[in-house]
């Protein structure tokens, strides 16, 4: 079970005032790889199981020079590797801290939802009474 740490906004100042620049620009670079809908989804696809380009184009409806690119920049970042086969490269992923923040991202967001679903349904209330 992973455990993590809750940080208020100070606590979160303090920590990036006591990180190294090159550290924080690390960390900005990960989650950059991880800042576009098209590597998310070959991500999704990869968490399945490994695939090589051919796959991943005719899923994606995209081009190979497009899933290539996106597969390099994950490949750079260590988020996922390959394993050659034949003339076929098959992906697959290495860094599985990317299905822990994934699920902490869309429970958060899902919560977000909640609490606006909520205010509007209250709101729709109030007026109701009104009329």
């Amino acid at each position: 079970m992973v455990k993590y740490t809750v940080y208020s906004h100070a606590g979160l100042m303090a920590i990036a005032n006591s990180v190294p620049p090159e550290v924080l620009e690390q960390v900005a670079e990960y989650f950059n790889i991880l800042s576009n809908p098209m590597r998310l989804q070959i991500l999704n696809l990869l968490g399945e199981e490994e695939k090589c380009v051919q796959e991943l184009v005719e899923i994606t409806k995209t081009s190979q020079a497009n899933v290539s690119k996106h597969l390099k920049i994950m490949l750079q970042g260590g988020i996922i590797n390959r394993r050659p086969e034949g003339t076929s490269a098959y992906y697959y992923i290495e860094d599985s801290l990317i299905f822990e923040l994934s699920h902490l991202v869309c429970n958060h967001l899902a919560e977000k939802m909640e609490k606006q679903a909520l205010k509007f349904r209250n709101i729709t209330l109030a007026q109701q009474k009104k009329n």
